[in-house]
């Protein structure tokens, strides 16, 4: 595998600020996406009109996650809390106060969410309640990113204090803390197969660490110009992404970060500010992006 081969399919615009999130839906070719307009929108990579307001909330919208189980989608809303939309019928169902401060991320694990604040607390909440189950006050700085490692239930979350924290998901309790990164953790994910943990930060380096090792850092990569805000993995797990303040989009070989691809404005019409969110779907292959630029882009990646 030597190169990628890059096509823009097309941009969503409609937001009036800049969109910080995206989520993938029950149909492989839908998505949503929350941004700093306070607006939920549905999308679909197979109809490039114009989007489905699905709630406008008050404030801006940093983390959304599907429910795909109930058919439900969570949404963090600054200074305020969760909301529990009804996507379908375009209708809130419930909301939690939190916190004062951001609610960066949103993930879940069996029947709980796990919100990672600005104020460095890791809330559990119940979802068949509603209520709040745990606090976990970790830093005294932002907690930033989550990621669940399906195979073991490990819980890595990044922190603005530079660290990434692993939790136990059994009792919530403080199993091992990495400390290499120079700056805030903006972005964690699991490997699918459970096997490595990556990190993105604002010191624009990728990281890799071995999990079956003890978290051994095993890869280091300076990986941009500026911060990295996002990575995420493709449908098969053997590519990942990561998305920059630098403008830039980077395709990574899994194995052993090798750099396949840079999309950015001057070669591939990508987008002009910093890039958010990735979003890499499994309809066609097709990989979403979400930037300060207040556009969403649809892009088909083919590996030669």
């Amino acid at each position: 595998m030597n190169s990628v081969q890059v096509n823009k399919l097309h941009s969503f615009t409609g937001h009036r600020d800049c969109v910080y999130a995206l989520q993938s839906s029950d149909q492989p070719n839908h998505f949503f996406s929350g941004a700093g307009d306070g607006m939920v929108v549905q999308w679909d990579l197979q109809n490039t009109g114009d989007g489905t307001l699905v709630a406008k909330l008050p404030n801006s919208i940093y983390s959304l996650l599907h429910l795909s189980d109930k058919k439900l989608l969570v949404a963090g809303q600054n200074y305020s809390g969760i909301h529990l939309i009804d996507y379908q019928n375009k209708k809130e169902l419930a909301s939690l106060q939190l916190t004062q401060s951001y609610i960066f991320d949103l993930q879940s694990l069996g029947g709980d969410l796990i919100i990672a604040t600005g104020d460095g607390t890791i809330i559990i909440v119940a979802v068949d309640n509603w209520m709040i189950k745990k606090r976990i006050k970790a830093s005294e700085k932002s907690a930033r990113a989550i990621s669940v490692n399906q195979m073991n239930g490990a819980i890595a979350v990044g922190f603005s204090d530079n660290s990434i924290k692993i939790f136990d998901s059994s009792d919530f309790k403080l199993k091992k803390e990495l400390k290499e990164h120079q700056n805030s953790v903006f972005t964690v994910r699991y490997s699918p197969d459970g096997n490595h943990l990556f990190s993105g930060s604002r010191d624009a380096h990728l990281k890799v660490w071995d999990v079956k090792s003890g978290y051994k850092l095993t890869g280091d990569v300076a990986a941009h110009m500026y911060a990295i805000n996002h990575l995420t993995f493709s449908p098969d797990g053997n590519f990942l992404v990561t998305a920059s303040m630098d403008k830039s989009i980077k395709v990574w070989d899994a194995r052993d970060l090798r750099l396949l691809k840079v999309i950015d404005k001057g070669r591939h019409a990508g987008h002009g500010t910093s890039v958010n969110k990735l979003l890499w779907t499994s309809f066609n292959n097709q990989l979403v992006s979400a930037s300060d630029d207040r556009t969403i882009s649809a892009w088909d990646l083919l590996f030669l």
